[in-house]
């Protein structure tokens, strides 16, 4: 028996939301959105096997897997993904995986693995109703941000249909600001941009626009993540436009995601920028993930 692998497709929808819906996983790689949209960043490949969900991508050090998703005998599906590391002349390691799965693998694996915490890939977690409401000292200054923001006219719109192409036109015009074709990961984002609002209602998105003075300055999109928290896949504004962020990030909020105890707004890959701005706005905690090595 092995494992095997091929491209995600909408239809495959269904069964994996079903199995991330069990369990209930609040990481962002948990997303049957974000693994369909991102799939090109590192030519990501799924598995569906006996109750689990597997996914597969390619990095310049090798394979790397995600801790599966679902339930049965993760001892045979991890024996099953030992071999297709196997295929490739690899040692198996899962990347993204969460505490209680890591301590879960050290119970069984003990010597025989090594975890390390992977601190890019640490996803901010924003308690919703702090988010919209913007209490205390702390946040003064986001509550500038909005208010100097709203000084002059302005607008937020839920995201429909009839807006998919000023947003893809957005982003291209701030993909070529910044040479975007020159880096791998800008032009999986806009892959990535294109893949969402292409098959928006099939993959049971959300999003909002903002603009000032009649023009567009930021589009952001995201979903329920899990039973307790919503997930923002992508966040574009005009960086020279002040409080653009905030004011999207908080409207989107208010719009979207108040039912929603928890935020999730992804990791900040290692970018000393936004890390800062995800940090500035304190959150309530980080989801630790950590990588798992097996000997």
């Amino acid at each position: 028996m092995k494992l095997d692998f091929r491209v995600i497709s909408l239809e495959d929808k269904p069964r994996i939301c079903s199995i991330l819906e069990a369990s209930d996983f609040q990481s962002c790689e948990y997303s049957f959105a974000n693994n369909f949209a991102w799939r090109r960043l590192a030519e990501a490949k799924i598995c569906l096997y006996n109750g689990f969900y597997l996914l597969r991508s390619e990095t310049p050090e090798g394979h790397v897997y995600t801790f599966p998703a679902g339930s049965g005998d993760i001892e045979e599906i991890i024996s099953l993904m030992k071999q297709d590391a196997q295929a490739f002349g690899e040692k198996l390691r899962l990347i993204t995986v969460l505490k209680e799965p890591a301590d879960k693998l050290k119970e069984i694996y003990g010597d025989n693995i090594t975890v390390t915490p992977d601190r890019d890939g640490f996803d901010y977690i924003y308690n919703t109703k702090r988010m919209i409401d913007l209490p205390g000292k702390k946040l003064h200054g986001k509550r500038n941000h909005i208010a100097n923001f709203k000084k002059l006219q302005w607008e937020y719109r839920p995201l429909t249909q009839d807006m998919f192409d000023e947003c893809i036109k957005f982003s291209a015009l701030e993909y070529n600001d910044r040479n975007g074709y020159t880096s791998h990961s800008a032009v999986a984002e806009q892959f990535a941009i294109n893949a969402f609002l292409g098959n928006f209602k099939e993959l049971g998105l959300c999003g909002g626009v903002l603009y000032q003075c009649g023009r567009i300055v930021g589009f952001t999109i995201g979903e329920r993540l899990n039973s307790n928290t919503f997930v923002i896949h992508i966040e574009k504004a005009l960086r020279d436009v002040q409080g653009a962020y905030p004011t999207l990030f908080n409207e989107f909020l208010k719009s979207q995601a108040s039912e929603y105890e928890f935020v999730n707004r992804e990791d900040d890959v290692g970018i000393e920028g936004l890390r800062r701005s995800k940090l500035s706005f304190f959150p309530d905690y980080l989801l630790e993930k950590f990588t798992v090595d097996f000997k």
